[in-house]
């Protein structure tokens, strides 16, 4: 009975036949790089395709051989800057091969790198795109740059080259307590790195502890040097979008001079290498230390100036008020002088009037009272003998009138005499109180008019309404026709002085 069917090795010949003959040549096919093993100089790939939303539509496996890697390979990568490695895509002319024993697989024979390269730019313009349109993208660009660094957060992969060359540098600022940092680790390539890297940011910044609560003055996102497609991890929207909306400046340092990411390009400041990072925060405050240093040297030197001219100011100054109030003095001891003079003149004028009038005054109390005594001497005497004579008259007529009636003569004539000595003695008794009286008026005005002239002085004149007129240069002036001969006039009063012109022809 004969076999029905074929068997699978004729199968699979018959497969790898129609392959070969419909695939002579190679064909130009868009893969993207899943698994890359090399052995034997042999580069073995894993290759797919994905849709737009992540869904796998297709693989299968490639193979570089030997002796086409070693010419294709170093051409790509001079081209391209990125070495072949999961997640870059590729455009590579493929040759089919199926083989009974193996399967099917890729032979690739050549890589074209402009397709490689454009479709790296292709991913940042489209972020780009999305986030000018979002009005974003230069939010953190448009940050002022840091004044001054004292604390600084940085992202970077854990144990990594450039990380190394960082803190060389990082730790000689902290040393001297110039510049804090605070360190946070991420991948930084490999499916899932740009959102491992955004977690640690955002973690990072949520756990700061900063003595006054204020944020970091930087972010720094650093990473050793590697190849375009390991940098095209960091090409990422929502990455990009956090540093976009980060209110704390961001500095980058990824280790690549040629090309730049995304978050180079939205970042606030991007340097070319991590150590670059640490030298341009270096500068920045060594720039703040000289700024400062001269601004010292500089309010110093203002100081120094404005203290010098100040105490310049101050002797010129302290020279001329001494001058002034020695003038001032001299000019006073003068007319201080001379008013004692003409007060002490005045004074010894009035004093002597004053002796003269109370001399006068007393003259004429003593010769008054001299006056009334002898009068009172003279007719005391004549009025006895008056007042004896009629008495006798009396006695006489009383006696040749009527002897009867003689001793009420005699009584009344006694009664007449006691009366007359009393009415002689209150007499004279008024005449000598009159006197003392005189006498004592006249010393009592003496001595007010010595009270008066002792306690005549300057102040006490004026207050009595008097004034001191002087001319223009200093002078006393005590009459009219000095005073017209003169064009103004300074006139001292109890509480001031006054200036006041003359007017001439009065």
């Amino acid at each position: 009975m004969p076999k029905k069917g074929v068997t699978l090795s004729q199968l699979l010949a018959s497969v790898a036949q129609a392959v070969a003959q419909t695939f002579r040549s190679g064909v130009w096919t868009i893969v993207e790089v899943v698994e890359t093993r090399v052995r034997n100089g042999h580069v073995y790939l894993e290759l797919s395709e994905r849709s737009p939303d992540g869904n796998l539509l297709a693989t299968a496996r490639a193979i570089i051989w030997a002796n086409v890697a070693n010419r294709i390979l170093p051409e790509f990568e001079r081209a391209t800057g990125a070495s072949i490695a999961p997640g870059i895509k590729l455009l590579v002319r493929a040759k089919p091969n199926f083989k009974p024993q193996y399967g099917f697989s890729i032979e690739i024979d050549a890589i074209d790198p402009d397709y490689t390269l454009g479709d790296l730019e292709a991913r940042k313009r489209e972020i780009r795109t999305r986030l000018q349109q979002e009005g974003i993208f230069d939010a953190n660009k448009n940050l002022a740059p840091p004044w001054d660094f004292n604390a600084i957060l940085v992202i970077a992969p854990q144990e990594a080259a450039g990380l190394g060359d960082f803190r060389a540098e990082a730790n000689r600022l902290e040393r001297f307590g110039i510049c804090r940092f605070v360190y946070a680790s991420s991948r930084f390539q490999g499916e899932g790195a740009a959102r491992e890297i955004r977690d640690a940011l955002l973690n990072a910044l949520a756990d700061w502890n900063d003595s006054d609560n204020a944020p970091p003055d930087a972010v720094a996102i650093i990473r050793g040097g590697g190849a375009v497609n390991d940098l095209a991890w960091l090409n990422d929207y929502e990455l990009a979008k956090t540093i976009c909306s980060l209110g704390v400046p961001v500095l980058t340092g990824v280790g690549h001079e040629r090309d730049s990411t995304i978050i180079d390009e939205v970042a606030n400041i991007r340097f070319d290498t991590p150590s670059k990072v640490a030298a341009g925060i270096e500068q920045v405050i060594k720039r703040r230390a000289d700024e400062s240093k001269a601004n010292f040297e500089l309010v110093t030197g203002h100081v120094t100036r404005v203290g010098s001219a100040a105490r310049a100011f101050l002797d010129k100054r302290f020279t001329a008020i001494q001058a002034g109030a020695l003038r001032q003095v001299a000019s006073a001891r003068q007319i201080t002088s001379a008013l004692v003079g003409e007060l002490q003149l005045g004074a010894n004028l009035i004093v002597r009037d004053a002796k003269h009038d109370a001399g006068v005054m007393m003259t004429d109390v003593g010769h008054n009272a001299r006056q009334l005594l002898a009068m009172a001497k003279r007719e005391v005497p004549g009025i006895l003998s008056e007042i004896k004579r009629e008495a006798s008259d009396v006695v006489r007529d009383a006696r040749t009138l009527a002897s009867t009636r003689l001793e009420a003569i005699h009584d009344r004539t006694s009664l007449d005499v006691r009366r007359s000595r009393e009415s002689i003695e209150q007499d004279l008794q008024t005449v000598a109180l009159s006197a003392r009286q005189q006498i004592a008026r006249s010393r009592n005005a003496a001595t007010a008019i010595f009270r008066e002239v002792a306690g005549q002085g300057p102040e006490r004149t004026l207050g009595r309404g008097f004034a001191i007129v002087r001319n223009e240069r200093g002078q006393a002036v005590t009459s009219a026709v000095d005073a017209k001969s003169t064009g103004e006039l300074e006139i001292e009063l109890k509480d001031g002085r006054v200036v006041v012109g003359v007017k001439r022809g009065l």
